[in-house]
C-alpha cells in the first residue's frame, strides 16, 4: 500500500506535544566517539521520567498509531505491518490487549527489543517506550530473547515476513530479523537503548552485549546496526514517534534527531577522511573531489556496486563497477559529504568523499 506520511499533531488535534528543545543536545557539541556517547547518555537521562509498564498502552495511542501506512490509527506494529500491501491483522488501542495467544493475529502485548529477562525487568528500563514497543503477542513469543539479525536459513516467518533462523552474520545462532522497513527504527531504538543506560549495561549478560559500557554490544552486533541504520533512513513516522515519546516520558532518542551520531560512536571510520577502509583495501581519487568523475582501485580484478548516501543516510547516487581501475560519473553529486558503500561479492567497504 502507498504510504500515507501526516504529521501526528495535524492529526490527533485534542493533544498538544511538548517540544524537544532547539538546544537539547548542545553539550554534546564538538564531541565525538565514546565521549559523545557519554555526553548523550547525561542528556537523555536528565528529564527521564519513567512511567509505569501499564501506561504503554495509553502511551502508544501517540507514539505507535498508523497514520503513515493504511492511515486507520490501528497498533502500528513492526511485526504486522505490510508496507506493501493491506496488513494480515489489525489491531484497535486498548481493545486486543494480551491474554492468551495461540496464532498471530490474536492479541497485541509490549515487546522489548532488549529483553527484559537481561536487566531482571527493572525500571526504568521496563517501561522505556524507547525500546518497548507493541507488537502481536504470537511474533513476541516468537522472537524471545533472540538477538536481532540477518537470518541465512528461516525456520519460521510471520505473516509480514519478519523472520527467525540461522545467523548470516558471525554469530553461531538463531537470530530474529524484521522486515527491512522497520530495521532502521529498530537499530536506532538498540543504540538508544546502549546510550541510556551505559551506567548499568556492563553487568548484564546476552549474546548481543560485550561486557562494556562504551561498545556495549558485540562487533558482529554492531556491524548489524551500523548497516541497519545506513540502510533504512529515519523517516517522518519515526520523527513524529520521536516528539511524542519525548512528551510521554521526557526523553529522545538522539539517533532519531542526529543520525550522524551513529557512525561517529560506532563506526569513526565511516566519518573519517581516509581514503583506504575496508578488508578489500578499496582506493578512490581525487578526495576531495571538484571535478565530475571519481576513480576506483582495486586490489584484484571484480565487480562491484558503489552506493552513494548523503548526511542523513539516504542513498542518493549508485554506481557498477567491473575493472581494476574504474572511473565514474558522479555529476549528479552537489557539494556536501557522501558515504559511498563499495559491495564487492558480499563484502563491504565504507568510505567517505567530500564533494566541493
Amino acid at each position: 500500500m502507498i504510504k500515507k506520511i501526516h504529521l501526528l499533531l495535524v492529526l490527533v488535534t485534542s493533544i498538544s506535544f511538548a517540544q524537544i528543545p532547539v538546544d537539547y543536545y548542545d553539550s554534546a557539541d564538538g564531541l565525538e566517539g565514546y565521549a559523545l556517547k557519554t555526553a548523550l547518555r547525561n542528556i537523555i537521562a536528565n528529564g527521564h521520567v519513567a512511567q509505569s509498564y501499564g501506561d504503554l498502552y495509553d502511551g502508544y495511542v501517540l507514539t505507535h498509531s498508523d497514520f503513515y501506512y493504511e492511515d486507520d490509527s490501528t497498533v502500528l506494529d513492526y511485526y504486522s505491518e505490510d508496507p506493501n500491501t493491506t496488513d494480515p491483522y489489525n489491531y484497535t488501542h486498548g481493545s486486543d490487549q494480551c491474554g492468551n495467544q495461540n496464532s498471530e493475529g490474536d492479541c497485541y502485548n509490549r515487546e522489548h527489543l532488549m529483553p527484559q529477562s537481561v536487566f531482571d525487568s527493572d525500571f526504568p528500563m521496563q517501561s522505556d517506550i524507547h525500546h518497548v514497543v507493541p507488537s502481536d503477542g504470537r511474533v513476541n513469543n516468537f522472537r524471545g530473547s533472540l538477538p536481532f539479525g540477518n537470518v541465512a536459513s528461516a525456520n519460521w516467518t510471520s505473516l509480514n515476513g519478519s523472520k527467525r533462523g540461522t545467523s548470516s552474520d558471525d554469530y553461531n545462532g538463531d537470530v530474529f530479523e524484521p522486515i527491512d522497513e522497520f530495521k532502521g527504527e529498530i537499530a536506532r531504538a538498540m543504540l538508544y537503548f546502549a546510550t541510556r543506560y551505559e551506567n548499568q549495561v556492563s553487568s548484564w549478560s546476552h549474546p548481543m552485549l560485550n561486557g562494556t559500557n562504551d561498545q556495549v554490544y558485540e562487533d558482529w552486533f554492531v556491524d548489524v546496526l551500523v548497516q541497519w541504520h545506513n540502510d533504512d533512513p529515519v523517516n517522518q513516522s519515526e520523527l513524529d514517534r520521536n516528539d511524542a515519546a519525548y512528551d510521554f516520558q521526557g526523553n529522545a532518542n538522539p539517533f532519531v534527531d542526529h543520525p550522524e551520531y551513529v557512525n561517529m560512536i560506532w563506526a569513526p571510520e565511516l566519518s573519517a577522511p581516509s581514503s583506504s577502509i575496508g578488508r578489500k583495501e578499496v582506493v578512490f581519487y581525487p578526495n576531495p573531489v571538484k571535478v565530475n568523475t571519481l576513480t576506483f582501485d582495486f586490489p584484484e580484478s571484480s565487480k562491484a556496486v558503489v552506493s552513494f548516501y548523503d548526511v542523513l543516510g539516504k542513498k542518493v547516487l549508485i554506481r557498477q563497477m567491473s575493472n581494476i581501475k574504474n572511473v565514474l560519473d558522479i555529476s549528479p553529486l552537489t557539494a556536501g559529504v557522501y558515504l559511498v558503500k563499495i559491495d564487492q561479492a558480499g563484502v563491504t567497504s565504507t568510505l567517505k568523499l567530500v564533494r566541493e
